[in-house]
């Protein structure tokens, strides 16, 4: 017969932290990512009046008791769902980051603009020409940057007429 070794107190202590940390990232939750989480209605009322707990060692204590209600149920479904808005978060950012690189090189470098054409062969290039022309125009006078705004846009539309609207 094999007998199951009890945890230790910190392992116990790692465990509860763990589950407040995860409650605290409930906390953090918009409204709508919050409905979608289909918690149980205790845990989902003790979330929600965190969200309105503004003094700060009320909303320690209200944690606390998230993580106690936390003890009751099984935190991976919770932890999963969170781990893939995160990545989906992430994506989005390395996406927006790709296309602000790609704006800077075609702004900075005249051989930017063939290299972006040889990946998208789909692009307009007269219209990606006309708006880096401008927006140097832009920048040089110190005027408002609409046409560099305009090139991030061309620049979303034609990458992700390649790769596919964005997964959030």
């Amino acid at each position: 017969m094999t007998e199951e070794i009890p945890l230790s107190r910190t392992q116990l202590k790692k465990q509860m932290t763990a589950l407040q940390e995860l409650g605290a990232e409930l906390v953090s939750l918009t409204p709508a990512q919050l409905a979608e989480m289909a918690l149980p209605e205790s845990l989902y009322e003790a979330v929600t009046t965190a969200k309105q707990i503004t003094r700060f060692e009320a909303r320690r204590r209200q944690l606390q008791y998230i993580g106690k209600l936390m003890r009751h149920i099984d935190p991976e479904p919770i932890r999963a769902r969170l781990d893939r808005w995160k990545a989906s978060s992430l994506e989005h950012t390395a996406r927006v980051h790709r296309l602000e690189r790609w704006r800077e090189r075609l702004l900075a470098d005249d051989t930017a603009l063939p290299e972006l054409l040889r990946e998208h062969p789909h692009a307009d290039v007269q219209q990606l020409r006309t708006l880096v022309r401008n927006a140097r125009r832009e920048r040089e006078s110190n005027q408002p940057p609409r046409n560099y705004r305009a090139l991030f846009k061309l620049l979303r539309e034609t990458l992700e007429m390649m790769n596919g609207p964005p997964t959030l």
